[in-house]
């Protein structure tokens, strides 16, 4: 069994205007195997088809260039390479994530570009189970979780592989304790 925790950035606005669909920017995984033994990392732009010029907001947000978004493949793409990485037809996995937002996104792209969702399954929320397990009143954040168990946050937030490796310290933390 192996685990791929990942992140997602997505096009955003200050304020969220209305009317504005998010898509993903970026894919950003590790893979982890039932040891909690790193096997892989998956860092991919993507590029967005509704509103393909990045808000002010959004640039200044993930630190992702313009340029960068342009030269970026399609999101069609980008998840043929994320399954790729995955493994979907040769290994059995759970895909893991800090909260619900990059599930839901993750289903919204593929709905938007007409690719099966089907392997967006099965799904951990660690937030929430997180939550659970240590009893809090209130979700953490991953930044507030990290420092909680004793570990610094490394790297540039709100960037998908440096979020994705950020949470697997918290996954490898409780590897034994996550239910799937």
């Amino acid at each position: 069994m192996n685990f791929i925790i990942y992140d997602i950035e997505a096009t955003c606005w200050e304020g969220r205007p209305p009317r504005m669909q998010q898509e993903t920017i970026e894919i950003g995984a590790v893979k982890v195997n039932a040891y909690g033994e790193i096997l892989g990392e998956f860092s991919r732009l993507v590029k967005p088809v509704i509103h393909p010029q990045l808000s002010h907001f959004c640039r200044w947000l993930t630190k992702i260039d313009q340029a960068d978004i342009n030269r970026a493949r399609d999101y069609k793409r980008v998840a043929e390479d994320f399954q790729d990485f995955i493994g979907i037809y040769d290994e059995d996995y759970v895909l893991a994530s800090w909260g619900k937002f990059d599930l839901n996104q993750m289903t919204s792209d593929c709905d938007l570009h007409r690719i099966d969702d089907d392997w967006l399954h099965p799904h951990i929320n660690l937030k929430k189970q997180y939550q659970e397990i240590k009893g809090l009143p209130k979700p953490r954040g991953l930044q507030s979780a990290i420092k909680h168990e004793g570990y610094e946050f490394s790297g540039e937030a709100h960037r998908a592989l440096t979020d994705a490796r950020n949470t697997v310290k918290l996954f490898r933390h409780l590897l034994d304790v996550w239910v799937y």
